[in-house]
């Protein structure tokens, strides 16, 4: 399923609760680029391998000016286990109400071994200072995923000029 959202789209507001149970919003963020990266559950193999990518490769994010946050169902606890677990430096949003995988677009149906169920798509989206969606990953390579958001970011920098 491809998100509703297209690059180019202004990224749709939202209020979340963080692994700590700070409130954050898009709106926290204005004049600052982000990488918002949804993911269908904490502390499982694929997803762990994407988040320990953009852990590992976190510096070199920053160094480009990006905030991350990881947003899934999972509630604060579940957040706050995977992030100390991993040593996850990034802000991870709790979203078991599905309110800001809706509005992104994110939730639908998937196949697995056969069995067809609804479910989150692994997607991200990089936003730039003008909250405006520049590149919508629909299915991130999980082991290079800060590489591809950098290249991109930079095809976009040279595209511009």
């Amino acid at each position: 399923m491809a998100t509703h959202l297209k690059e180019g789209d202004k990224a749709p507001a939202f209020n979340g609760i963080d692994q700590d149970g700070k409130k954050v919003s898009l709106a926290d963020f204005k004049g600052r680029k982000l990488v918002l990266f949804f993911y269908p559950e904490d502390d499982t193999p694929t997803c762990t391998i994407q988040a320990c990518n953009l852990r590992d490769n976190y510096a070199l994010l920053k160094k480009e000016g990006f905030e991350v946050f990881g947003i899934s169902p999972d509630d604060e606890s579940s957040h706050r286990k995977f992030r100390e677990k991993f040593s996850l430096p990034f802000t991870l949003i709790a979203d078991p109400k599905h309110s800001i995988i809706n509005k992104y677009g994110v939730w639908g149906p998937k196949l697995l071994y056969g069995r067809h169920y609804e479910g989150l798509h692994r997607n991200t989206f990089v936003i730039d200072e003008k909250g405006i969606i520049r590149k919508i990953f629909l299915k991130p390579t999980n082991k290079k995923h800060a590489e591809q958001i950098v290249k991109a970011w930079s095809e976009l920098k040279t595209a511009n000029r």
